[in-house]
């Protein structure tokens, strides 16, 4: 992909502007890796502190293997939320990070050379974007979910849903102009709740949206067709800045995750990798029904298990989550393990057959640009949303009457059902791997994410 910005000119300089989580800091890497390997100067701006060990642990590996990369902090302090809505200490993290966007100003102005651009988190949308009109430096938004979970986020100032829910609306779709409907079942419960910490964030940065001179989204067209077009064409809001789909985004050179040789030894496309991304948890139930499931499917399995949603707190071992028979009774079928792993290159193996995914959007771009088929098992947030994507894109199944995560406890019987499933539809598989070559042409010099950077304006000059 040709860089987004007019790297062309000599040295322009690109600041970009994570927030809190894996699943916002992955995609930042990836975009700070792409611009530095196509002649730009990047300084990447860094949330300090982190929640998590695995965001320390990335971004001290990543400095580490792009030291031509700049590294700023960016010191947030710690901040509860003023009502008692949620106590997820990552809602809590980005309301601390969208009410500091405005203390950005000293700290860009000292970068040298002037910056030509900022590429910032939709959750710093707000501050970012009148720290920036104040500098005369052009933000871009960068959007770490699906297309259609940003017109959702874009659109909720004017949707009134907590009105929509006090009138009988749990029966009735939810209208998204120029996209049509979405289900209030797939629509993330905070967001029905105007006092929720998670809906006035959005609420807040999404007033802010028009001032952005693009939004860059890790999605290709090929894969979201409808919603690109829409929002393209003011049918969503007709003051939105142009949407620019350059994804899948490329991985990064990075130290290596926790090798697992044992994948090497099994036959192709006979393994389902088992993951829920970076901050879901299951009950113990849950989990312990998860695991009769993999059994009882008969497939081989690699299982990432995560115990907490922050993993400073996650003490427990697999053998105390999941007992010692179970180990025992699969050791030859599957592999359990409680480290972090490069998830793209597991998907990349030829002995992954299948994915069962939460449906994290990194997590759905992975599986889209390896064509590996994924069984979607939503658990919060843009979830379900995401989940319909990959079900309309023919990329996986969806158990929609699973609900949400906790919501019903899914039994081993009906897990193992649809593993079989997953893993024995060849239909599935082929349009899987049509996916996987739709994702690969589109990132290929020529492709539709290489030339959606023709339709971002060029950077203005160092301030």
């Amino acid at each position: 992909m040709s860089t987004p910005m007019a790297c062309n000119q000599p040295q322009p300089h690109v600041a970009l502007l994570p927030s809190a989580g894996m699943g916002h800091l992955t995609p930042f890497l990836r975009l700070a890796a792409m611009l530095a390997s196509r002649s730009c100067t990047v300084t990447l701006i860094t949330i300090q502190p982190t929640i998590s060990e695995a965001e320390s642990t990335h971004i001290t590996s990543f400095f580490a293997t792009h030291p031509h990369i700049n590294r700023l902090d960016f010191h947030v302090h710690p901040s509860a939320p003023s009502d008692t809505t949620t106590d997820d200490p990552f809602f809590i993290r980005f309301g601390a990070i969208s009410h500091s966007g405005h203390l950005l100003g000293p700290l860009l102005c000292s970068l040298s050379p002037p910056l030509s651009a900022i590429f910032s988190d939709f959750i710093l949308t707000s501050g970012v974007s009148q720290v920036c009109e104040h500098l005369c430096i052009p933000n871009y938004t960068v959007i770490t979910t699906s297309a259609r979970f940003y017109s959702l986020m874009a659109c909720l100032p004017y949707l009134s849903l907590e009105d929509h829910a006090k009138t009988g609306g749990s029966d009735n779709d939810v209208e998204i102009p120029g996209l049509g409907s979405l289900p209030p079942s797939i629509i993330p419960p905070p967001l029905f709740n105007s006092n929720h910490l998670f809906t006035n964030i959005i609420e807040t940065n999404a007033r802010f949206l028009p001032k952005a001179k693009g939004i860059f989204l890790n999605t290709f067209d090929g894969f979201e067709p409808e919603t690109i077009t829409a929002q393209n064409n003011g049918e969503v809001l007709t003051n939105l800045p142009p949407v620019l789909p350059i994804g899948p985004y490329e991985p990064y050179e990075l130290k290596q995750g926790h090798h697992i040789p044992w994948l090497d030894d099994q036959p192709a496309e006979s393994v389902v990798y088992v993951s829920f991304g970076s901050r879901t948890t299951m009950s113990k139930d849950q989990v312990r029904e998860l695991g009769k499931g993999l059994k009882r499917s008969g497939h081989r399995f690699l299982w990432v298990l995560k115990a907490s949603k922050v993993d400073k707190d996650d003490k427990e071992g697999v053998e105390e989550l999941l007992g010692h028979s179970f180990l025992e009774e699969t050791k030859n079928e599957g592999i359990v393990v409680k480290e972090w792993v490069q998830q793209e290159e597991i998907l990349a193996h030829p002995a992954i057959g299948g994915f069962i995914s939460h449906c994290g959007w990194n997590s759905v771009m992975e599986a889209a640009q390896t064509g590996v088929p994924v069984l979607a098992w939503p658990q919060h947030g843009d979830q379900k949303v995401n989940a319909e994507v990959v079900e309309k894109a023919e990329l996986g199944i969806w158990a929609r009457h699973w609900g949400w995560g906790g919501q019903k406890l899914v039994k081993g019987e009906e897990v193992a059902e649809k593993i079989v499933e997953l893993m024995g539809d060849h239909i599935l598989r082929a349009n899987a791997k049509k996916v996987g070559q739709e994702a690969r042409k589109a990132t290929k010099v020529g492709g539709s994410s290489d030339k959606a950077d023709s339709k971002t304006p060029s950077a203005s000059p160092p301030i």
